[in-house]
């Protein structure tokens, strides 16, 4: 067992007496860190952000994130796979601000939608089993949840 430790010790002694004769590449004789090639933005061929424009900060929506969106019906409160219900509530925000339905049983299969205004959206019921789920809208102040949505068989 003494002779496994003494073994052990001398290999991590030499280990730690490798490692610290390897000088290092990035600094230079003043001590002072140094560019080198390969690491950064350049590592990924990335190009690094310069300068600042006005004219893309102007155009990019302001979401307000304030106010929560709130479903109050689903009009009408049961349809088929394919046809089309309203989503009626308030703040739903913009058509930039806007994010999507989803309906629970749909799982994460994107939902066809038009976005009417603040308070009106309709959306394509998705091809899901019959029976109950939800549907959530996602606008930029969060999620909403309706009733329960009875999802009737084709």
């Amino acid at each position: 067992m003494q002779v496994w430790r003494s073994s052990l010790m001398a290999v991590g002694l030499a280990t730690f007496t490798l490692f610290a004769s390897v000088s290092v590449d990035a600094e230079d004789s003043t001590g002072k860190g140094a560019v080198v090639e390969g690491t950064g933005f350049t590592m990924f061929d990335t190009e690094s952000i310069k300068g600042f424009d006005a004219n893309k900060v102007e155009r990019d929506p302001v979401c307000d994130r304030s106010k929560r969106p709130r479903i109050a019906k689903v009009e009408p409160d049961e349809a088929k796979p394919g046809q089309k219900v309203v989503i009626k509530g308030e703040n739903f925000g913009t058509v930039e601000c806007f994010h999507g339905v989803a309906f629970s049983a749909a799982g994460a299969t994107k939902i066809e939608y038009k976005f009417i205004n603040d308070t009106t959206i309709e959306a394509t019921v998705p091809n899901v089993k019959s029976g109950m789920t939800f549907i959530d809208v996602v606008a930029g102040g969060g999620n909403a949840r309706s009733k329960g949505f009875l999802v009737k068989s084709k």
